[in-house]
Order: C-alpha cells, then sequence, then structure tokens
C-alpha cells in the first residue's frame, strides 16, 4: 500500500480526493493523510516514515509549498512531490523543478491525470527503493546519491564509499532538445512540462538499457555518463536509439505542434567523480566534472537537429563498429586549437 500526504488548505480537496479515489482506499492501494499547511505536513512526514509521495498546493497558509518542497529532502530524501496548483505559470514550475518538485499538475484538477501522475511517481519512487536495496546489499550501485540518502540508509560503511571522490574513465552523453524552448514561449506551461518529460522518458529508457545513469537534467537537456567495459560503445549505442525513438514521436501532442529531434555530443576520458555543492545550503549532487564533461556539451552546441557528434580520438576507437563522417576541424570554446569532429550515422 502507497501512503500519499497531501498539503492543501482547501477543505473540499480531501473530499473529492476520498471521493474519487474510494476504490483504491477500499482496496487498500493507496492511503491518504491529510495537512492544512507545510508545517503541519512536515510534521506528519515526520511521524510517518512510510510516506511515499507528498501532494502539495502552492498557496498555503504559515508555510507555502515551494518552501515545503525546500525541507522535504532534509527530512526523507526518498520521498517524491507533485505540485497541485491553480499558479501553473512558468516562473512557479521553474522553481517547485529546481526545489525537487517530481511533476506539477494545475488546478481545477483533471484526476484522471492526477491518478496517472500518481502512479508514475510510485513507480520512481519504488524503483528509487530498489536501487537503495540493491547499494545496501551488494554495494555495486556507484551513482547519484546524496549525503541525505546514505543517513537515511544508516550505514557507515557505505557512506564512506559513496562519498569518496575519485577520478574515473568514463563516457559522457550529453543530449539537447532542439529547438524546445521556443514553444515554452507560445504554449501552455502544464502542457509544456509535460511534453519535455515525455521526451526525457523515452532518453531515460534508452540510456538505462545501455547500462548508463543520468547524471542531470538540465532545462530541456539530458547529461548522461557511461563506466565500465565499452562504456564509450554502448554510450554510442543508446545516443543512436534515442535519436531513433525521438524521431518516432508524433509532430503534435497536447495540442503543441513541434518536430522533435535531438542534438548529441559525446566524449570520454577521465574525469572527477564527486559530491559538489554546497554543505551549507545541504545542497549537494554526486556528479562528475572535467574537461571531457565540458567537450560533450561544446559537442552537443555545435551539432545540429539529428546529428551525434565525437572527437577523432573517440572515432578512432569505434570507426570498426560505427559508420561515421568527418566533419572536420571546428573551433571549440576554450579549445585553443580546431577539434577534428566526426559524425556517427549508424
Amino acid at each position: 500500500m502507497t501512503k500519499i500526504l497531501v498539503a492543501d488548505d482547501e477543505a473540499d480537496l480531501e473530499v473529492l480526493i476520498k471521493q474519487k479515489f474510494r476504490r483504491q482506499i477500499r482496496e487498500k492501494q493507496y492511503e491518504f493523510v491529510f495537512a492544512a499547511n507545510g508545517i503541519e505536513a512536515l510534521d506528519k512526514i515526520k511521524q510517518d516514515p512510510e510516506l511515499d509521495i507528498v501532494l502539495t498546493d502552492i498557496n498555503m497558509p504559515e508555510m507555502d509549498g515551494l518552501t515545503l518542497l525546500g525541507k522535504l529532502n532534509e527530512v526523507s530524501p526518498i520521498m517524491k512531490a507533485v505540485i497541485v496548483s491553480a499558479y501553473g505559470d512558468m516562473d512557479n514550475i521553474r522553481t517547485a523543478m529546481n526545489r525537487g518538485a517530481f511533476d506539477f499538475i494545475t488546478k481545477p484538477v483533471n484526476f484522471d491525470d492526477l491518478e496517472t501522475t500518481i502512479t508514475k511517481t510510485i513507480r520512481y519512487v519504488d524503483q528509487t527503493k530498489e536501487t537503495l536495496q540493491a547499494i545496501k546489499e551488494n554495494n555495486i550501485l556507484r551513482m547519484y546519491v546524496d549525503k541525505n540518502v546514505l543517513s537515511f540508509m544508516n550505514r557507515r560503511e557505505y557512506e564512506n564509499s559513496l562519498m569518496a571522490n575519485e577520478t574515473i574513465e568514463a563516457t559522457i552523453v550529453f543530449i539537447d532538445v532542439c529547438g524546445f524552448t521556443a514553444i515554452t514561449e507560445t504554449s501552455d506551461a502544464d502542457k509544456v512540462v509535460k511534453l519535455l518529460n515525455q521526451y526525457f522518458d523515452v532518453m531515460v529508457k534508452e540510456i538505462i538499457a545501455q547500462n548508463g545513469y543520468i547524471d542531470k537534467f538540465i532545462g530541456d537537456a539530458v547529461l548522461a555518463v557511461f563506466k565500465g567495459e565499452f562504456h564509450l560503445d554502448r554510450a554510442i549505442d543508446a545516443a543512436l536509439a534515442v535519436r531513433e525513438q525521438i524521431e518516432k514521436l508524433p509532430n503534435e501532442t497536447e495540442n503543441i505542434f513541434f518536430n522533435p529531434k535531438v542534438a548529441i555530443g559525446i566524449h570520454s576520458g577521465e574525469m572527477v567523480s564527486g559530491n559538489i555543492g554546497s554543505a551549507s545550503l545541504r545542497r549537494l549532487d554526486y556528479t562528475v566534472i572535467g574537461d571531457v564533461v565540458n567537450t560533450a556539451q561544446r559537442l552537443q552546441a555545435a551539432a545540429d537537429a539529428g546529428q551525434i557528434f565525437i572527437t577523432e580520438t573517440s572515432y578512432q576507437q569505434i570507426k570498426e563498429s560505427f559508420s561515421c563522417n568527418m566533419i572536420g576541424p571546428i573551433s571549440l570554446k576554450h579549445k585553443a586549437a580546431p577539434v577534428t569532429v566526426y559524425e556517427v550515422i549508424n
């Protein structure tokens, strides 16, 4: 059974949720807990560690939903929050996403959409729990883990190993949805976010299929990391699959007309992997930094829609496995000399 906390000062929302989800409540699929503001919500979370999801309004007395978002990671690092608010402007959406919101639903609530979102959020939380369990049992999944998650695990030996800063050999894949920013200026914010999340879901599936992991989402772009045996080959396989699947998507979704294409930059080499951020803000990300990461991003910036760019060094490693065309020497930001670039065709 999934326990869901609803933080909203509108009493009628509690009634509506109990009515709309009465079957799931009766069958013990969902258990709903209600709070009238952010302070009350935090108290309930501290009292019940089994709460997995928060549905929160933005405008509430005493503590608003955006402030609540900023505090959730401190008290429950696995919990995911979905904003349910009438304030669906892009500023609120961006602020919510930057503070860790998993999704955003506008009022008046479409309960079919809400149920779909709850199902998706439950699936994500369950996957996170499975990943943490794998880390605890096998100590093999050294990927995105922050300090709060480690304290939740309450295992000092894992904290020491997972928080270690190190130099690794890996491949970075930087994927950008070409031209997406333009539609944010003319389309409904809620629809824009849903559409972008659909694109991200497609990308994530192909990246995970090749044993890569998502380092971060940056606006309408994705930074993915591939480690281990044949990491460059697997990264290129994932990039080709992402391009193919994205280009198969319809040109009209949610009444938004947009022909989705991606530009991709790939680069391999040594990079620093560590917990980067501000300890005073309690905002630390286990991430990768270095020239390899920067070069992948600049290769992506140089690529046009539908192109996958690699350097000559990468080309020499994969030329027997993939078809490539030489683009030629191009200037990349902060590179003293032009870089010879190849386009991966198939």
